[in-house]
């Protein structure tokens, strides 16, 4: 938590957040071109943003894209918002908001989470059916290697369908496969609006990916989950569903309980 107050009380860095905010997944060259501050400095004020978490970075080739991640702000907030008085914290509440908004084009999730375990186990818990239905509720069946179906069972409700697939599956370090086929007999297990689920129905199908790597004692999560067209009902509701699912994933192999 020190780290996060240390990383937002710079200007500099806070301007970086701003940016990261009106256009997300931005080069270190992006990054430099709007600001008025050279490429070291820019480079050392996200190294401050990056180990505060604030910041995330994927890899897209040879490009290293960088994204906001709401996830530690949000803590603060909930942690310290409500024992104090709100008005003396508008911008801190401010600038969560802005971050959870994420305006884009095209938007993306991305969520990075450190979690006190091994990535043998970390592929596990996204893979068997086991771990998935004590944290997520859901359990999927599949080969897990790239193009092999995928089934999805929740709320005793199984979906398989020909676009219901894996991508990419090199364990324990790299996983990606197609998100979800929402069918009305979806919107009724989960009480959805028959309109909502039917919109959702009617966008692209996007992709989720679950990258895994050491961070010294601990192993690095991201996900990242992106395909979506703008104003995207489906990325709407997984915005607000990640944070739920990672955060109780991360409970279960650190404390043998999910939340």
């Amino acid at each position: 938590m020190d780290e996060v107050f240390k990383a937002l009380a710079d200007p500099s860095r806070r301007r970086l957040l701003d940016s990261l905010n009106a256009r997300n997944g931005q080069t270190l060259r992006d990054l430099c071109a709007g600001l008025e501050m050279a490429r070291q400095s820019v480079s050392k004020h996200l190294a401050v943003l990056e180990a505060a978490n604030v910041v995330t970075t994927v890899r897209r080739g040879r490009e290293k894209l960088h994204y906001l991640n709401a996830a530690p702000i949000i803590a603060i907030a909930d942690r310290w918002i409500t024992q104090y008085d709100r008005g003396r914290v508008e911008a801190l509440a401010d600038l969560t908001r802005a971050l959870e908004s994420e305006p884009m084009d095209k938007p993306e999730f991305v969520y990075t989470t450190y979690i006190n375990t091994t990535a043998e186990k970390l592929w596990q818990a996204l893979t068997d059916p086991a771990f998935t239905s004590r944290y997520w509720g859901a359990t999927f069946e599949s080969e897990w290697t790239p193009g092999a179906a995928m089934s999805w069972t929740e709320g005793g409700l199984k979906t398989v369908d020909p676009a219901q697939v894996v991508l990419e599956a090199e364990p324990p370090h790299r996983l990606s496969y197609t998100w979800h086929t929402f069918t009305p007999e979806f919107g009724d297990v989960h009480g959805m609006n028959p309109e909502v689920v039917a919109a959702m129905a009617e966008e692209p199908r996007s992709k989720v990916t679950f990258d895994i790597a050491p961070h010294g004692k601990l192993i690095k999560l991201t996900v990242t989950h992106d395909g979506f067209e703008p104003e995207s009902t489906v990325h709407a509701g997984i915005t607000e569903g990640w944070p739920v699912i990672l955060s109780s994933l991360k409970s279960l192999l650190e404390t043998g309980e999910a939340l």
